[in-house]
């Protein structure tokens, strides 16, 4: 029986619960789109840390497909005769990651503007799309030693973009008691 049929099985009245669910009040109200009352997103330190990021990305790539050619003479991304540095598709990658960083900085500005739990979101996106880039050398036909080198730069790539970009999204907000990490904790952990 049901706790409602017990109640009437005894001959008693139903009895509705006293304790009603309340927010904390230390939660700001959301308004109709991602931001919270009197929170708003600082667009200049969001995309200033968005292009340190992207130059950053850059760089990853770079330093881990000299790492993999070079230090471990690994064919990434080229036929190890290409020499350390590759061949086109280097600068490639280079530019990829770079471009990479800066849409993930749109995403992240796009979802902090109109979703209620942005950074809950971003990081599940881009945790999804790196595992994709990761896993897409082992449907080529590339030997086993690449597959496993160039996913390692793409995850290094993928993880340093979530870190850096989901860092300077969370410093860009600002409102509320001030600048974040100075007053709206509650915010950034919802």
């Amino acid at each position: 029986m049901s706790v409602l049929n017990d109640h009437q099985a005894m001959g008693e009245p139903a009895r509705a619960s006293s304790q009603t669910q309340s927010l904390p009040q230390s939660l700001p109200q959301e308004k109709h789109g991602g931001l919270a009352a009197g929170v708003r997103v600082d667009p200049r330190k969001l995309w200033s840390g968005g292009a340190a990021s992207a130059a950053v990305a850059g760089l990853v790539a770079l330093v881990g497909v000299l790492v993999a050619r070079w230090l471990f003479s690994l064919p990434v991304l080229a036929p190890s005769q290409d020499g350390a540095y590759g061949a086109v598709s280097t600068a490639a990658l280079v530019l990829l990651a770079a471009a990479a960083a800066l849409a993930a900085t749109g995403l992240v500005h796009l979802l902090m503007v109109n979703t209620p739990r942005p950074f809950l979101f971003f990081g599940w996106i881009v945790t999804l799309v790196t595992t994709l880039v990761v896993v897409y050398p082992f449907s080529t036909t590339a030997p086993l030693d690449a597959k496993i080198a160039t996913a390692a730069v793409e995850l290094a790539i993928g993880a340093m973009i979530g870190i850096l970009v989901g860092g300077a999204a969370t410093r860009s907000i600002v409102g509320g008691d001030g600048p974040a990490g100075t007053g709206n904790q509650a915010y950034l952990s919802r």
